[in-house]
């Protein structure tokens, strides 16, 4: 456990991590906590809420902020998800933005550039994925972004090797304000655990049914049931759908999906709770979920 320090040189600050999607952010934020707390998938806007992670060091604390990717969008959903990102960005003290240095989103980056000049936050740039791009390739882009902004400092690294992160943190730690830890020291995030459950569920629904579901999935748990006598927990959990047809792929010929998709997330709740957990899950269909205010405000968005 680390020792907190408590003295005036004391740093802690919010840190609001933002980019395109599927930049890496939730991987980024994994591997800074040093535990996985926010979803992650091959496919872009997989994170639709305001993720809050902590990481507490020997004079520091840092509170991440991880949001939806920031993108031009007409769909009501994608609009919602949208906002979460940038509402973020007046209530922190540092803004990280993670660009993919191996494939760039040049309208993204455009869409953030443009939130970001009509107002001043101190920026650190991050340039994600360096495991992929060539260094003649990198030190190239590294000198193209220094013309668009004045950033605190640019910090290339690879989220998932984890080359330069802690390189990162100490950029980061150094720009903190002075003030006291405001989280215990084990504090990792301020989720509550139904909804990292319901999160961990969502992101096997899109690692195990490929390019065949879309956005048009929600997962919300029913009940989460603690036995501490017994050390389990028993989770009931809906994975909702906007067509039969999805319904279907979800579930799979004789139940095989629905059963591997609750198997692998069964495991990884087991692993964030510490105890054994019995997880049922349903699939339901709301139609046209994803367009329906009321719904979005039934399924948590």
């Amino acid at each position: 456990m680390t020792a907190i320090q408590k003295g005036d040189d004391h740093k802690c600050g919010f840190v609001a991590i933002i980019g395109a999607p599927n930049a890496g952010k939730s991987t980024l934020l994994n591997r800074m906590v040093g535990q996985k707390i926010a979803i992650t998938s091959p496919k872009p806007q997989t994170t639709r809420n305001r993720i809050l992670g902590v990481l507490t060091r020997p004079k520091s604390q840092l509170i991440f902020i991880d949001t939806p990717g920031m993108h031009t969008t007409e769909k009501k959903f994608n609009v919602r998800i949208v906002k979460v990102a940038i509402s973020a960005l007046d209530d922190v003290d540092q803004t990280l933005w993670v660009v993919d240095a191996a494939a760039p989103d040049s309208n993204a980056d455009q869409f953030i550039t443009r939130r970001l000049g009509q107002k001043q936050y101190p920026l650190v740039l991050v340039l994600n994925k360096i495991d992929r791009v060539e260094k003649p390739k990198l030190l190239s882009l590294i000198a193209t972004w220094q013309k668009r902004f004045s950033f605190k400092a640019i910090v290339p690294i690879s989220a998932k090797t984890g080359e330069q992160v802690d390189e990162l943190v100490s950029v980061l730690e150094s720009q903190l304000p002075n003030g006291p830890a405001l989280y215990p020291e084990d504090h990792l995030t301020d989720m509550p655990e139904r909804f990292v459950a319901a999160e961990m569920i969502r992101e096997k629904v899109f690692r195990y049914t490929g390019q065949e579901i879309p956005y048009s999935v929600a997962v919300t748990v029913e009940t989460f049931k603690d036995r501490p006598q017994k050390k389990v927990v028993h989770i009931d959990a809906t994975i909702h759908v906007e067509r039969p047809s999805q319904k279907m792929i979800v579930i799979g010929k004789k139940g095989a999906k629905i059963k591997e998709i609750g198997q692998k997330a069964r495991l990884e709740i087991e692993k964030m709770l510490g105890v054994k957990v019995f997880l049922n899950l349903f699939v339901r269909v709301e139609k046209k979920w994803s367009r329906d205010a009321k719904a979005l405000r039934k399924l948590g968005y």
